[in-house]
């Protein structure tokens, strides 16, 4: 599901087989709603939306837009979600999101979960998406009365109600190792990284992260980290912190969030802002042991 593997701990409560079903339900929907490989899917509707046209579209799609609206408005374009026509020119998606010279501002939400476009556009939510599925697979068990738990996908993950535990990121030289950083409870995190991603092309290797100021898919990175209560806010700001580094800081604060760089050399550095503190000094890698919890990147 989410194009990744999704793995859900609950602990404590009555039903649990009954909590852990909905919350892979609720998975499921997301996924159907929201994925841009999904024929069916609000985005793909979106798409073949006319200019003018009003659209509705279910309430999951309509509150991750509502958020990705959000993020683009403040970071100033720098997390966008209309980058879909340059991810589906490179076939990273459907040829069916290649058109539109539409962006971010020409979407408007309505209400009663509708929308409209101003002018031809293809939304990809590969962004967010994940980090709100967790948030919303997180809220169904605590709805079913779970105690604790994680809910990770793919490494976008939140963990609540439970004691602290140690988080990992992949070496970006070798993802097969990790490295313990820090201890977390009650919070969530997520990783955008190239290395399972990556492409040749013309000599140059080049991942599906998009740069909206110049339309360019981005060469290796350092994988970046970040640390927030909630998965989706995580999700959407690791795009913010990779591309703008230091300069990401007040957009951080502003979620309480904070943002963890690693370098090739399994360096670990934080960027401005609060609330994680990461293991210091940085640890050696270790072996990768493919536990539940281990955040793995875009």
């Amino acid at each position: 599901m989410l194009g990744t593997l999704v793995e859900i701990r609950a602990e404590g409560g009555d039903g649990l087989a009954a909590a852990l079903d909905a919350a892979f339900a609720e998975i499921e929907a997301c996924q159907a709603y929201l994925s841009a490989h999904q024929p069916t899917s609000d985005v793909r509707r979106l798409a073949a939306t006319s200019p003018g046209v009003t659209l509705a579209v279910n309430e999951r799609t309509w509150e991750v837009l509502s958020l990705a609206l959000e993020f683009a408005a403040a970071s100033d374009g720098i997390f966008d979600p209309t980058i879909a026509p340059r991810l589906a020119a490179a076939a990273y998606l459907p040829a069916e999101l290649a058109g539109g010279e539409g962006d971010w501002r020409d979407l408007e939400l309505l209400p009663e979960h509708r929308l409209r476009l101003r002018r031809p556009l293809a939304v990809d939510l590969g962004g967010i998406a994940k980090g709100y599925a967790v948030d919303r697979a997180v809220d169904v068990l605590l709805a079913h009365g779970v105690a604790a738990g994680c809910v990770n996908a793919g490494g976008d993950l939140r963990l609540f109600g439970s004691e602290a535990e140690t988080i990992h990121l992949r070496h970006p030289a070798d993802p097969t190792r990790l490295l313990p950083v820090g201890k977390l409870a009650d919070g969530a995190c997520a990783t955008s990284a190239p290395y399972f991603a990556r492409r040749q092309s013309g000599g140059r290797s080049l991942s599906p992260l998009v740069d909206p100021r110049d339309g360019s898919l981005l060469p290796d990175f350092d994988s970046v980290t970040v640390i927030a209560a909630r998965c989706v806010h995580a999700d959407a700001l690791t795009k913010v912190a990779l591309l703008l580094g230091d300069a990401a800081g007040p957009l951080l604060a502003r979620y309480g969030a904070q943002a963890l760089r690693v370098d090739p050399a399994g360096r670990i550095i934080a960027l401005p802002a609060a609330g994680f503190i990461a293991s210091s000094p940085v640890p050696s890698p270790v072996p990768c042991r493919l536990p539940s919890r281990v955040a793995t990147g875009d």
